[in-house]
């Protein structure tokens, strides 16, 4: 093992081309490192499978981390629990955010991804801008019943968590600051709208059935409804977001792929998974070591964090043939690009949705499209582009 003396871990900056041949280099060399904050990396698929699959010795407790949030919001943000907690939790949500409610938004999605494209201009456009922002936070928006004029202010919201970068000298109590304060202006909202929704009874939305909520004769606070409603438009928007941009790119490093898909929808399924592998939109996670521990052939010590590498397990050699390769027919593909084990993420299957319908209804809408060389990245908390034009013709 190394310390981030003498390695540093570079950024997305050019696509990701430099840090994934620098995973690879650790994989095989230093399998568990050390950065400039004492984080313990690990990068190959196994070791990473070890940390998400063993919340006993790996919690995902982070809020020892972040006293700023104060317990209350601690105890409703789902990521952060351990069992049995985060199995209580989990329980409780899930009665509001059923996979019944996310399967009976396909025709409203649908119209919404015309609707979007029909706005967009015929030859060139920035396909984040015009689809890949808006979408999620007006699916995210209308589950939770909160009203159309608002959906300004949730982008504003999502900008500012977009814009935090952890910075390797930055203190991990000063990244919980950053992001405290980020969230601040969007919980008082929603906990607003929380209290209208408990004070006029039941209101058909994902909202109004989380303040309804009820197990072992418990229901969620004000604030602890408004945390998970947080959750769900802040990783919704996010996760979707980088997903479909994330999309584009992996079809101009295959054009194969796409004329195929175009050809035989019945792909699109596999081709988003292989998506989510080869770019994960959330490139890491966070653990911390419950006990003095080996791991990746190293010892972390008690209260250590360890991070996960989600996109170097997700081309690893030792799990994937050829991962380099964009590969629609790769089966099996068990990639960790949701996660895995309990906390596999549980808005997946909204975003696999929602990516799926606009994959379809941009081959429906533009017989040619293609992404130019210009694309903007996120530099380092998540791997996608802020901007990417697209050159396109209408069917």
């Amino acid at each position: 093992m190394s310390t981030g003396e003498t390695v540093r871990m570079p950024l997305f900056t050019d696509g990701g081309a430099e840090l994934l041949e620098w995973m690879r280099h650790m994989r095989d060399e230093q399998p568990l490192w050390q950065d400039e904050r004492g984080h313990y990396f690990v990068f190959r698929y196994a070791d990473v499978q070890e940390v998400f699959s063993d919340p006993a010795r790996f919690s995902s407790n982070i809020g020892r981390l972040m006293p700023v949030f104060g317990e209350e919001k601690l105890s409703a943000n789902l990521p952060w629990q351990d069992p049995p907690d985060h199995r209580k939790l989990r329980q409780l949500v899930s009665q509001a955010f059923t996979p019944k409610t996310v399967a009976a938004m396909r025709p409203r999605i649908g119209e919404i991804v015309a609707e979007l494209l029909a706005a967009a201009p015929d030859d060139s456009f920035d396909f984040v801008e015009y689809l890949a922002y808006p979408l999620p936070v007006i699916v995210i928006a209308e589950l939770l019943g909160i009203s159309p004029a608002d959906r300004a202010f949730f982008r504003a919201c999502a900008d500012r968590l977009l814009g935090i970068r952890a910075d390797d000298s930055e203190s991990d109590e000063a990244a919980a600051k950053a992001i405290a304060d980020a969230t601040k202006e969007l919980d008082e909202y929603l906990v607003a709208e929380v209290r209208r929704r408990r004070s006029a009874g039941s209101s058909g939305d994902v909202l109004g059935a989380l303040a309804a909520a009820e197990l072992d004769g418990e229901r969620l606070t004000d604030l602890q409804v408004a945390t998970f409603a947080a959750l769900l438009l802040n990783t919704g928007h996010i996760t979707t977001t980088l997903m479909l941009g994330n999309t584009l790119l992996c079809l101009a490093d295959a054009p194969e792929a796409e004329a195929r898909i175009r050809a035989d929808r019945s792909l699109v399924p596999a081709a988003l998974e292989e998506v989510v592998r080869w770019r994960p939109p959330f490139p890491r996670a966070l653990r911390i070591a419950t006990e003095e521990l080996e791991l990746a052939g190293g010892v972390v010590p008690a209260n250590g964090i360890v991070m996960p590498s989600i996109l170097s397990a997700n081309h690893d050699e030792r799990q994937f043939r050829e991962p380099e390769r964009f590969d629609i027919d790769r089966d099996p593909n068990r990639h960790v690009g949701f996660g895995h084990g309990i906390h596999f993420c549980l808005g997946a299957p909204l975003a696999r949705l929602e990516t799926e319908i606009a994959l379809n209804g941009l081959l429906d809408a533009f017989g040619e499209l293609r992404a130019t060389d210009d694309a903007v990245f996120h530099d380092s908390e998540f791997y996608g582009v802020k901007k990417l034009t697209v050159s396109a013709r209408r069917s």
